[in-house]
């Protein structure tokens, strides 16, 4: 069984490594098998794949530059918390709106559940409506 501090630097290398640099083996590693994201959109896989399919097929293609800003970072038991900001300029079509160039600024809270060095539970609260205003303005 890991530490809270020991769940906070997986969040970590997971926010890092893979979100921000897109590294397939740090997903591999820090991801279960049986994952849940309990707040995927309607549509996409709660498992896995659906993370993939978000970050390699959606946000990071229109938004590479992606970088994560960790403001919070709370552990207590098996859950780990984050209140962060993905910066990034947006450069290909996202969610049906065409490269617009402008720099965005995307809140997001975080709440992770790991058993063994793994995330195995997911959930997050994402700004959305905001992304899309300061991309359409």
């Amino acid at each position: 069984m890991t530490t809270p501090e020991q769940n906070k630097e997986l969040v970590f290398r997971f926010n890092k490594e893979f979100i921000e640099k897109g590294s397939i083996q740090a997903f591999k590693n820090l991801i279960a098998p049986d994952f849940v994201n309990q707040t995927a959109p309607p549509g996409v896989p709660k498992g896995p794949e659906g993370v993939l399919y978000f970050f390699n097929e959606v946000l990071r293609p229109a938004f590479p530059d992606l970088k994560v800003e960790i403001y919070d970072m709370v552990a207590e038991g098996d859950k780990v918390a984050t209140r962060k900001a993905y910066h990034a300029t947006h450069q290909e079509l996202f969610l049906g709106v065409p490269a617009s160039n402008k720099k965005v600024v995307m809140q997001v809270i975080d709440i992770v559940r790991v058993r063994d060095g793994q995330f195995i539970e997911h959930w997050n609260v994402v700004d959305m409506q905001n992304v899309m205003m300061q991309i359409k303005e």
